[in-house]
């Protein structure tokens, strides 16, 4: 073999190996991408929520819409349940790493033993509107007039109520009717069924949640009895704001992942402050409906209804303080009684103001 065919061959072995030498780099760097791509994927949590479609936890859903959650590094993975104490339940069985419901409801639950703890607020007002079917126009004029009757409520689980089911109590007290004289019945939080149960009469009223009470209102399976959205009505009939849609977690979730429960709240508070600079129009485009009539009512809702929310994700003075005696004027019990709402309440992340 000539020297110059000896030479060619040995340069194209060289070339060879280096372009050999390339490849394996760029698949270890690829590797390399790769194992970087998952290890920056967000985390995923759970949460268990009342819903879907109830106006009081609309923060959360939208939350989604509008990236918080990712913005904050995890992924929220909505969990929807029948009611704040299954929500609550869900949670302590390790279902779902948070929960969303009502602060008074939450409060039995620590009542009875429960490790929960609120980490953020949603709502500043009970966001309620008490119905009665259409059928008794006439015949139920004032909450007294319920005494006797049906009422629906959203979700019960041992040692637990709804925060629905204490507010009709809390109503009827304060009409002077014992609670124990209306039959409660868990009713669900799907529309088409609290619409069924009213026209059916299998109910007779129910503590309902916008933007359900509206349409039910419209479409004439119902009147409404009492209204609970207003800012100054929630100041007159309880004494101050009111805390009722809010988020918890478990205590060993604080304990053992305080950065998670941080980007949580940071989410939830991200999202309360684009809804207090968002009008109604914005938010509902936000979150995508493709059931119009649904949409149509959510719009409507919001229009009349946005100032529920907390416009800054921080706990109140005012909101703890009314909800503690709202909780020591429906649970009598001496342990309800000594019940210390701030207790409940973990503000480190969502701070407090007056």
């Amino acid at each position: 073999m000539s020297h110059h065919i000896k030479g060619a061959i040995m340069n194209d072995r060289r070339r060879y190996l280096v372009h050999a030498s390339q490849l394996a780099a760029m698949g270890s760097m690829a590797g390399w991408l790769g194992c970087t791509a998952r290890a920056a994927e967000p985390q995923r949590v759970t949460m268990a929520v009342t819903g879907p479609g109830n106006l009081l936890f609309l923060p959360l859903p939208l939350l989604v819409k509008i990236g918080a959650d990712r913005a904050e590094g995890f992924e929220l993975d909505i969990r929807y349940i029948g009611g704040a104490p299954q929500a609550f339940s869900n949670m302590l069985e390790r279902n779902s790493d948070f929960a969303a419901g009502g602060l008074p409801a939450l409060a039995l639950q620590r009542i009875s033993g429960k490790p929960l703890v609120c980490i953020a607020p949603i709502s500043r007002v009970p966001a309620f509107t008490l119905l009665v079917r259409s059928g008794l126009q006439g015949k139920v004029r004032k909450i007294a007039d319920l005494a006797g009757r049906v009422v629906g409520v959203k979700g019960y689980v041992p040692e637990g109520r709804a925060t629905t089911q204490l507010f009709v109590e809390h109503a009827l007290r304060r009409a002077g009717v014992p609670p124990d004289r209306v039959n409660y019945v868990q009713i669900s939080v799907a529309y088409e069924n609290q619409y069924a149960a009213l026209v059916t009469g299998s109910v007779d009223a129910l503590m309902g949640d916008e933007p359900f009470a509206s349409r039910l209102i419209k479409e004439k399976a119902a009147f409404a009895l009492a209204d609970y959205h207003d800012l100054a009505d929630t100041r007159k009939l309880l004494g101050g704001l009111f805390l009722n849609g809010c988020v918890a977690t478990r205590q060993d979730m604080i304990d053992s992942r305080p950065d998670l429960v941080e980007k949580v709240v940071k989410a939830v508070t991200r999202t309360l402050t684009w809804i207090a600079t968002h009008d109604a129009a914005e938010i509902v485009t936000a979150l995508a409906y493709t059931d119009n009539l649904a949409r149509v009512a959510l719009l409507d809702a919001l229009k009349r209804h946005k100032a529920i929310y907390s416009p800054d994700g921080r706990f109140s003075d005012e909101q703890i303080a009314s909800t503690e005696r709202f909780v020591h004027a429906t649970e009598k019990t001496p342990a309800a009684q000594a019940f210390r709402m701030k207790s409940l309440i973990n503000a480190r992340w969502a701070g407090t103001t007056a």
